[in-house]
């Protein structure tokens, strides 16, 4: 009887601690985490087409993730994506640095490069990357192509 009662006390153990770790792996592929905690800056920047770019994605510097898309907003003046960014207070970046969308593979995600520029003074929590440059959007480039290629074949 006592022996039963262990065995199923274990069981029940094991399957809790399953659930728990089955949760834990879909908040890391969902990229949704639980919140690390850790201190970080905003800064802003401005693109003409950010494609398929969404809040929580991945801000990156030399292939690290330096922080994450905290926010994406249209600006009704500008008509551009203002896009605001966590970063990681442990990465300081200069002034002049400047954002990049890029996309993880031929069909992945969509995350924010950043390339440091030169500049001695650093971003401040609230500042602005001015240095941007705008999704490929493939659509775009295969249309560009076939009408390039049109415009070849007429006489």
């Amino acid at each position: 009887m006592m022996n039963s009662r262990m065995v199923q006390f274990w069981v029940g153990v094991f399957v809790l601690a399953g659930f728990a770790a089955l949760l834990f792996l879909a908040l890391k592929v969902g990229n949704l985490g639980l919140g690390t905690g850790a201190a970080s800056y905003q800064v802003r920047a401005s693109f003409s087409n950010i494609g398929s770019l969404k809040a929580r994605a991945p801000v990156r510097a030399a292939g690290v993730t330096v922080g994450r898309v905290l926010a994406v907003d249209f600006d009704a003046t500008r008509y551009e994506a203002d896009v605001t960014m966590a970063i990681d207070s442990a990465y300081r970046f200069p002034l002049d640095t400047s954002a990049s969308i890029l996309t993880s593979g031929v069909l992945g995600e969509n995350y924010i490069g950043l390339d440091a520029g030169a500049e001695e003074t650093p971003l401040e929590d609230g500042g602005r990357i001015t240095i941007t440059q705008s999704a490929v959007v493939l659509e775009h480039v295969i249309g560009q192509f076939l009408y390039d290629k049109a415009q070849e074949a007429t006489p």
